[in-house]
């Protein structure tokens, strides 16, 4: 069954409902973990694009997960599974490592520390009381 959204795109009705058997299951854990692996080469090339389309991509991967029956996982689905989960956790440490380097760089030219610490000097001084 073919269905038209409101922006005029065709999906299939399973698309919109989520996933229901282990094939389509791991079809779209294939998909996330191909996402997974752009995202982690959008991160090393700093592609903002790339990241933020992977991101996009991932959001709706996970629309499809979300409906997905318990008795769908089966044993090569767990794998799947885990490596999604061991990739997207590496893709967060370094976008935390990105993260934190920009914020440094940027306290560096300001030559002020970010608002969120700025009771750390406080903290300090009165610790050398």
């Amino acid at each position: 069954m073919v269905v038209v959204t409101t922006s005029g795109m065709q999906a299939s009705s399973d698309a919109l409902t989520g996933v229901l058997s282990p094939f389509d299951l791991r079809d779209v854990l294939r998909q996330m973990l191909a996402v997974l692996d752009s995202e982690r080469q959008a991160l090393a090339g700093l592609d903002i694009d790339g990241i933020v389309g992977c991101a996009v991509r991932k959001n709706v991967l996970c629309g499809r997960l979300e409906d997905t029956a318990p008795d769908a996982v089966d044993e090569e689905c767990r794998g799947l599974l885990d490596a999604a989960r061991r990739l997207n956790e590496t893709n967060r440490r370094v976008r935390n490592l990105i993260a934190a380097n920009v914020a440094t760089r940027l306290d560096a030219l300001t030559g002020q520390p970010a608002l969120y610490r700025a009771n750390v000097d406080a903290a300090r001084v009165r610790r050398l009381r």
